[in-house]
């Protein structure tokens, strides 16, 4: 485990209720949940975390398992996690090492690990060399640079919430890259079937790789994870198509849809 310069997460919050807890993807901040914020938050406590290198967590050094304690520690109350990309990742960890707090996940574009070893040893020299690219360039060129990739082609600038996403510094995403990047990421494949609150999985129906790996993932989560595909919508689902993302999601947060520990699974530490 990475060493931390810092060992508390930022977090912002609105509204009362029962919790949700969000966890933003690569490059942005808690910011960019202002405005989802603001309708949750009218039935619910909101808790948008700054994962670690990023935002006001920017000084944080921490690979997934540790960063999970870290978001455990900084919502320390049962609620519902929704994580988006990087953010899923680090949600899915969340749910695996402190299922107590979780009490239904939802989690948008995210994978489960790459399975080869030579596979993520090419992935974590391609993230390494996006951290010497940041660290190079400056955040605000990176973060240009990164909004043009392919993955974000469907995205408009308008939607990027490219404000939030300068929050942070070069040191604190080239830090996340390399200790919570998917190559440094051991897969988690093996471990899904352990999930046992109702899991709903969300992509976007013109990020092919992502739809396939959202029916990988409620394959091994097993009976009480479901998937949604959302039309007309890329990576950034819920960016690009913000009112169908929470007109899907915001039911499935509230308790609708799948009920229930497994029956042959007793929940604890």
């Amino acid at each position: 485990m990475p060493s931390a310069r810092a060992e508390t997460l930022h977090a912002q919050a609105w509204g009362a209720g029962d919790p949700v807890v969000l966890v933003h993807g690569f490059t942005q901040s808690s910011r960019t949940w202002t405005h989802p914020a603001a309708a949750l938050a009218k039935r619910h406590e909101v808790i948008a975390l700054d994962a670690p290198g990023h935002g006001g967590s920017s000084d944080v050094v921490a690979d997934l398992r540790h960063g999970a304690d870290l978001m455990a520690a900084a919502a320390p109350e049962p609620a519902a996690w929704l994580g988006y990309s990087m953010g899923g990742r680090y949600a899915l960890h969340v749910a695996l090492r402190h299922p107590m707090l979780v009490r239904r996940l939802v989690v948008v574009s995210t994978s489960g690990g790459i399975d080869g070893k030579a596979q993520r040893e090419a992935r974590r020299r391609s993230d390494e060399a996006l951290a010497i690219r940041v660290e190079a360039e400056g955040l605000a060129p990176f973060v240009r640079w990164w909004l043009e990739r392919p993955l974000f082609s469907t995205l408009p600038a308008e939607a990027a919430e490219i404000e939030s996403r300068l929050d942070g510094t070069a040191a604190g995403l080239a830090s996340s890259l390399r200790h919570a990047g998917v190559g440094t990421q051991e897969p988690l494949w093996e471990q899904l079937g352990e999930l046992s609150m109702p899991v709903l999985v969300v992509a976007g129906a013109l990020d092919d790789k992502y739809v396939r790996e959202a029916a990988r993932l409620a394959a091994a989560i097993g009976y009480n994870a479901e998937v949604t595909v959302l039309p007309e919508a890329g990576h950034a689902c819920h960016m690009e198509r913000p009112d169908a993302f929470w007109a899907a999601v915001t039911p499935f947060l509230e308790g609708a849809g799948l009920e229930g520990d497994r029956p042959d699974r007793a929940t604890g530490d």
